[in-house]
């Protein structure tokens, strides 16, 4: 059994500098109640590993009345939510993706513009409530998957930074029918084109992909969605506890990827589990 692993496979820039700077803010011990607002990444072991160093995460900040520091995690976070936590006292450690806040500085840029802004994303996700923030009231957040809804003839358009390509290819297809001015700003991460890429032409050489990363990552399960798509076995899990002997039956070939969130340490435990049910 031969075990390959994506080049690309792990941390990203954006989340190592996030994760750099919680595990200093950890080895100084200045801050004895330092939180982050949501988890720092979207991965459940190494928000778990911050805990034990005394980084914990928290979904609203009145549960909390004694926080000296508060790590901003990779995704931003809205405006007013910034501004209701320098009103607090607290001192703010901005950890938010330098790529994020690219797209955060162009969404209020296509705003101040008069432009009506669209934003490419998840509607849910952490990274695009910010960016809604930035391109005021009045904007539309499309999937790429679902057609337009109806927009005006000025359109802005932002990416949230884990999209596809294709996804926003889609979009200003669909957009020259509704505008008669696009203006876009291409704020999909470099390093999530790469990974996709890469991940595609390894699944096409091996027999089965396991997909590593956090079950709650959005580039994780688009990485999931697309060994999917081209037929080959695919299985994603978070640690190698979750591998499966029956998954590997036969195959000669294993294909390694992980999401930008996912650690080198447990991308390593995956490929050595493999290593020892394939003998």
């Amino acid at each position: 059994m031969k075990i390959f692993v994506a080049q690309r496979a792990g941390f990203c820039f954006g989340v190592k500098r996030a994760i750099d700077i919680a595990l200093q803010i950890a080895a100084k011990g200045k801050h004895k109640k330092v939180y982050t607002l949501g988890p720092i990444i979207h991965n459940p072991q190494v928000v778990e590993m911050l805990r034990k160093k005394g980084i914990s995460p928290i979904e609203d900040l009145k549960t909390k009345k004694d926080i000296k520091a508060l790590i901003i995690r990779t995704h931003g976070i809205p405006m007013d939510l910034s501004r209701e936590i320098m009103a607090m006292g607290c001192e703010i450690i901005d950890a938010t993706c330098p790529f994020v806040k690219k797209a955060q500085d162009y969404a209020k840029l296509l705003r101040e513009e008069g432009y009506h802004v669209v934003i490419l994303g998840e509607k849910d996700h952490p990274e695009v409530k910010g960016l809604m923030s930035y391109a005021s009231d009045d904007v539309t957040v499309v999937d790429g998957k679902t057609p337009l809804p109806r927009l005006k003839r000025r359109v802005g358009i932002v990416v949230q930074t884990t999209q596809p390509l294709e996804a926003l290819k889609r979009v200003l297809s669909d957009a020259t029918e509704h505008a008669k001015e696009i203006k876009v700003y291409n704020t999909i991460c470099n390093s999530t084109a790469l990974r996709l890429k890469e991940t595609e032409t390894l699944a096409h050489k091996v027999d089965v992909m396991v997909v590593v990363g956090g079950r709650n990552s959005a580039n994780t399960t688009q990485l999931a969605r697309l060994c999917i798509a081209l037929s080959v076995p695919t299985y994603h899990i978070e640690t190698s506890s979750e591998i499966k002997k029956g998954w590997l039956k036969g195959a000669k070939k294993i294909g390694i990827t992980a999401g930008a969130s996912t650690p080198e340490w447990i991308i390593k435990e995956v490929k050595e589990k493999i290593r020892d049910i394939g003998g």
